[in-house]
């Protein structure tokens, strides 16, 4: 290996490893800072802590790696061109494609470590994390009721709340709690204003104590009669103070490390994600099929056209109410509004579970592309980041810091963005993994060309000139 490619390697890799550990602590932090509530304070022993920090940081790596590249390569290269170097490379007859390969080859390294990261480690780490705070939630039972929905986690009950707070965070606001456990579900209805959970440490209950609240239960399946069932019978109670004892044995494992939610779409790699996409799309095909053919099966126009016998009747008329009398219209109207409203009612109760199975299917194959394009980044921002650093010709960590942060969070924000509306089916999962790449790509290749033909289209100067004459003016007006 020459001297120069030797030096530019260990040029790249300094800042490199610098910025990476610079944004890994970030990253680990604000991930950190979203779950601290649950885990710091809690009883939990510090090697779950320490492990669940280290799931953190294989799940964060293959995001660090973009970024650390991104500006790396803006250090890199705006150092050489600030010292003069890269102006005595390119006086010496090496080109700009020539200077950079052994840095092409040492990202393309990276952008390989990247892929394999994301598609075996990232998957690995997410399972892992996301069962370990599932676990350390389950051994707290009230980290694992949320506020504002209902909380179906705990065996037999479906539980609801306003607001949670208090010292211990332990008191709720406007409870609703159902039951649905065995041949009574949903029977047992009970509302109160205010609630407070305890629970002893080893006890396999949970006790929540209600204030000022209602306790409704529904008899009817308990009658064997039709006859009583029809009487609709049920009991109501208003009281101050209602004690109810929730069985947690199911919820209170010792084994923090237990792996009960596997099927996630971040916790499959590329060959799962396929194989799940194909499965989800196949089942939810046949879904709608279904419903489409139960709904068809109510509309009996063309069957009933197919029985009528015109030879025995007279021809009908063009518009078919026509040929019925003023009642018969009525029936037929009423009958007809009422068979819409009943297929409006029918599409809107199994809208949401429409909506939760394609986007389910939508995030699988969204995740598949999203491997691709997390690894192709890498190679993709160097490409950014060493041309932007050849024409701004500004080393360290301040321009360098500003223009990279700012081409990644319009990156990240266009990725983002992506994913959320092919969630959503408006455009495909492979438009909307790849829309970041297809913005970077064209600026990619316009700075390239740019910064091998020396052409510094950006006139960085006259955009920071008059920042600078106004510093100037607050220092001497202050001095």
């Amino acid at each position: 290996m020459k001297t120069l490619d030797k030096y530019l390697i260990k040029s790249f890799l300094v800042p490199f490893f610098a910025s990476f550990s610079i944004v890994m602590f970030v990253l680990i932090m604000q991930a950190l800072w979203l779950v601290f509530d649950d885990i710091a304070g809690k009883g939990i022993e510090v090697i779950i802590i320490l492990k669940f920090l280290w799931y953190m940081c294989m799940f964060v790596t293959p995001q660090a790696l973009p970024i650390s590249v991104l500006l790396s390569s803006i250090m890199t290269l705006g150092n050489l061109g600030e010292n003069y170097e890269f102006a005595a490379v390119k006086s010496a007859g090496i080109s700009f494609f020539r200077f950079l390969r052994p840095l092409i080859i040492c990202v393309g390294l990276i952008s390989v470590a990247n892929f394999f990261l994301i598609n075996y480690t990232y998957p690995y780490a997410s399972l892992k994390q996301k069962n370990l705070l599932l676990n350390i939630k389950k051994t707290q039972p009230t980290l694992a009721l949320v506020e504002g929905s209902f909380n179906d986690e705990i065996p037999g009950y479906s539980i609801k709340f306003s607001k949670k707070y208090g010292e211990e965070n332990n008191l709720l606001k406007d409870v609703l709690i159902i039951e649905t456990k065995g041949s009574k579900d949903d029977q047992i209805t009970i509302t109160a204003k205010k609630g407070k959970i305890t629970t002893e440490e080893g006890s396999k209950y949970m006790t929540l104590i209600l204030d000022d609240g209602y306790y409704f239960e529904d008899h009817t399946n308990d009658q064997k009669r039709l006859a009583n069932k029809l009487k609709m019978p049920s009991s109501i109670a208003k009281f101050d103070r209602h004690t109810v004892n929730i069985d947690i044995s199911d919820l209170t494992s010792n084994d923090l490390e237990e792996e009960k939610y596997k099927h996630h779409y971040t916790m499959k790699n590329m060959g799962q994600l396929k194989a799940s996409s194909d499965s989800l799309k196949y089942n939810y095909d046949k879904f709608i099929d279904t419903k489409v053919r139960s709904m068809q099966s109510n509309i009996l126009v063309s069957e009933m056209s197919k029985k009528l016998d015109t030879t025995k009747y007279k021809p009908l008329q063009k518009n078919i109410l026509d040929n019925f009398t003023d009642g018969g219209k009525i029936n037929i109207l009423n009958q007809a509004s009422s068979t819409v409203d009943n297929k409006i009612k029918s599409i809107d109760g199994y809208k949401d579970f429409y909506k939760r199975r394609r986007k389910n299917l939508n995030n699988h194959d969204y995740q598949f592309h999203y491997i691709l394009t997390n690894s192709f980044s890498c190679l993709l921002l160097f490409f950014v980041g060493s041309s932007l650093g050849s024409i701004i010709r500004k080393g360290g960590f301040g321009m360098p810091m500003i223009i990279a942060i700012i081409i990644y969070v319009a990156y990240y924000f266009i990725n983002t963005f992506g994913k959320n509306v092919a969630e959503e089916s408006k455009i495909s999962a492979f438009l909307g993994g790849w829309s970041g790449t297809l913005v970077m790509l064209p600026l990619a290749i316009l700075f390239t060309i740019s910064a091998s033909k020396d052409m510094g289209f950006i006139k960085f100067d006259v955009i920071l000139t008059p920042f600078k004459k106004l510093f100037n003016r607050f220092k001497k007006t202050d001095e």
